[in-house]
């Protein structure tokens, strides 16, 4: 008994770190959703004004200059672009209008401007034809942030003895700003990010920094350069009074790249470097399972800022603290939000269910297989409670886009599910070869993503998608076996899956495994049947060597669901004629639960308790006891509360009884 104790701690231990890191995750969202909430209470023009699609936008470059006392920003953003459309001659560029413009340039040439809502309206100095690059630079000035969106913060740290600038742009902050084509699906090919501030802070965006010059007036100026394609809100900065810490990652024998660290003087414990240092191990790992680290010219690394969560700004995470699922997240999302981000909000999944994934995958990779599948039982948890398709039905809707259960649990869940579909071989091989697909580093749709999925796996995937991403809710299976026919050690084992009825879909198709337990002379066998349910009620029968013990649909979690197991007792089977004589109490029962039972000789006995799934839960030692009256007292401390079967075993004969813990 000591045994089954210890390891229901350990297990607790894991199922209460599980629960640690989705509480971590819902504040990542919890977060986006209040800054949100902010931005739409205050102008939802801001937030969902149309970005201007008679340009394609390839660069930008923005030379700030930064101040905290007063809080201020100052800026020359030069926009590169080229015109989509035949004798383009006026564009629209997204700016707050708490920022004030000072004036627009085409060259020398001051261009005319004027300002509606959260847009301006910019006449171009000519006609430009399809294709013609064009070259403006924006001069504008203000305190950002003001609107409410909080994608521009002046914060402090060490208990308000030190200051802090940074910015969260993610999903229409970055207009917040400085100003930019606000659109997802419309990377620049390239950025620059200068910021000049006084001395105290040390500054950290995108990419490399190439320079740091002292202007000799108690400032100076940071040069950071990014050569790969980029969304508007994974442009960022953030400035503080950081300590570098450095890392490398050695990814060929010739070849590293800098893992590099800003990090609040007061945070670089030890402590904190040994979990950074773990940084490296998940690049490793990452692109070991998904292909090389996509800005491996660069850099990757942390900046430390005051929201309680991370946001994956290219190259260049934001964090807050270094948990290893948190770091571990937010690294995912370079491969899955960064190289390719969702082409519209609508998909988000493919950003935070993905990266959600990353978190089971480093949990695997780190605590086998084992914690894996906790960690991945308690996304499922909150799946369960999702409400809506993963497909969010309205972008505006704040709660939608970054709703916890939905997109980020609901979305590693779908991953997790279409891995046991697959196989890992496969699985893996497509995920690599999405990545490496003409939407590297550009914009992608689910049916983008399952078109790559079904092309590695030779799969029709559609009923997986339209169910998954565009249904809602999740199957309900009530699953009943019963033995049909025995000859000899062969058992006809027959059983009906009844599926409660959805909305979309009326039901879910899956494929599924059905493990039988089945007595085999004197040993017990595990049995596994593949088949797929695709029915509203479905029948089925199997061949099973021995005799059947117990039935478990789905043994290994690989089916968000719930489920419920029961066996069909033959016609004229009830307590008052089973073999042998059992009572138990009290029932429902709380700590304690008194079995009683007669033998008529001597005999060998074993208790189970079951799950409603099915599942094992406890097992008892086999023990021989002579004839007579028996009373035997089951601790239930370690068992949760719930509904449950008990199994009760006199030499291969048992009965079942219902059984609820309270």
């Amino acid at each position: 008994m000591k045994r089954y104790l210890f390891l229901t701690s350990i297990y607790l231990l894991v199922i209460q770190l599980a629960f640690a890191q989705e509480e971590e995750v819902n504040l990542c969202a919890e977060g986006k959703i209040k800054t949100w909430q902010k931005a739409v209470s205050k102008s939802r023009l801001a937030a969902t004004a149309s970005a201007d699609n008679n340009i394609d936008v390839g660069y930008y470059k923005l030379n700030l200059n930064v101040t905290y006392e007063p809080k201020n920003i100052k800026g020359e953003v030069t926009i590169s672009a080229r015109s989509k459309v035949d004798k383009l001659n006026r564009i629209f560029i997204d700016l707050t209008d708490t920022l004030t413009t000072d004036s627009i340039k085409a060259g020398v040439k001051k261009l005319s401007f004027s300002r509606k809502n959260a847009q301006i309206s910019i006449q171009l100095d000519k006609d430009y034809r399809l294709g013609e690059l064009i070259n403006i630079r924006i001069y504008y000035h203000g305190i950002p942030g003001t609107s409410g969106f909080d994608s521009f913060v002046f914060g402090k740290h060490n208990n308000g003895q030190d200051l802090s600038i940074w910015s969260l742009s993610e999903p229409f902050g970055a207009s917040d700003w400085f100003p930019c084509k606000n659109a997802v699906d419309d990377k620049a090919d390239s950025s620059d990010v200068w910021v000049t501030a006084p001395s105290y802070f040390v500054t950290a965006s995108n990419g490399i920094l190439e320079k740091v010059t002292d202007n000799g007036n108690n400032t100076k100026t940071y040069q950071w350069k990014n050569r790969y394609p980029i969304a508007q809100y994974l442009i960022s900065l953030a400035m503080s009074n950081y300590k570098e810490y450095r890392n490398y990652y050695k990814y060929s024998v010739k070849d590293s790249m800098l893992v590099q660290h800003f990090i609040y003087p007061e945070q670089l414990t030890e402590q904190n470097k040994t979990l950074l240092d773990g940084t490296v191990y998940m690049i490793d790992l990452f692109s070991k399972k998904f292909g090389l680290y996509p800005f491996i010219h660069e850099k990757y690394g942390h900046a430390q800022f005051g929201w309680g969560g991370g946001m994956e700004h290219q190259t260049c995470t934001s964090i807050v603290s270094f948990e290893p699922t948190l770091v571990a997240h937010e690294l995912m999302h370079q491969w899955f939000g960064d190289k390719i981000t969702c082409k519209n909000w609508e998909n988000i999944w493919l950003n935070e269910g993905f990266a959600s994934y990353g978190e089971c995958i480093y949990v695997e990779a780190s605590g086998g297989r084992k914690n894996y599948d906790s960690y991945i039982a308690n996304k499922m948890v909150g799946a369960r409670k999702a409400s809506g398709t993963i497909y969010v039905q309205n972008p505006t809707d704040v709660s939608s886009i970054f709703n916890t259960n939905r997109t980020y649990s609901k979305g590693a869940s779908v991953l997790h599910m279409l891995r046991g579909i697959l196989g890992d071989e496969v699985f893996f091989s497509g995920m690599k070869k999405y990545l490496a697909s003409g939407l590297a580093y550009s914009n992608a749709t689910t049916e983008d993503y399952q078109a790559i999925m079904e092309k590695e796996s030779g799969k029709d995937l559609a009923y997986f998608f339209k169910q998954w991403i565009y249904g809602l809710n999740y199957p309900k299976y009530n699953v009943v076996w019963e033995v049909k026919q025995v000859d000899n050690d062969q058992t006809k084992l027959g059983y009906n899956i009844t599926q409660t009825v959805n909305i979309n879909p009326q039901f879910f198709t899956m494929p599924f495994v059905l493990r039988v337990k089945s007595l085999v002379g004197k040993d017990t066998v595990f049995t596994d049947f593949k088949d797929i349910n695709n029915q509203l009620t479905q029948d089925y029968l199997i061949s099973v060597k021995g005799k059947p013990l117990s039935v478990q649909f789905d043994p290994d979690n690989l089916i968000l669901k719930d489920v419920q197991v029961t066996q069909k007792l033959p016609l004229g089977i009830n307590e008052a004629s089973q073999p042998f004589e059992l009572s138990l109490g009290p029932n429902p029962a709380e700590d304690i639960l008194k079995i009683r039972f007669n033998l008529t000789k001597t005999a060998e006995i074993h208790l189970e308790i079951l799950n409603l799934s099915g599942n094992t839960i406890f097992n008892s030692a086999d023990e021989r006891l002579q004839a007579g009256s028996y009373e035997k007292v089951l601790d239930l401390n370690t068992i949760e509360k719930g509904n449950y079967l008990l199994r009760f075993w006199v030499d291969g004969e048992s009965q079942t009884r219902k059984l609820q813990i309270r």
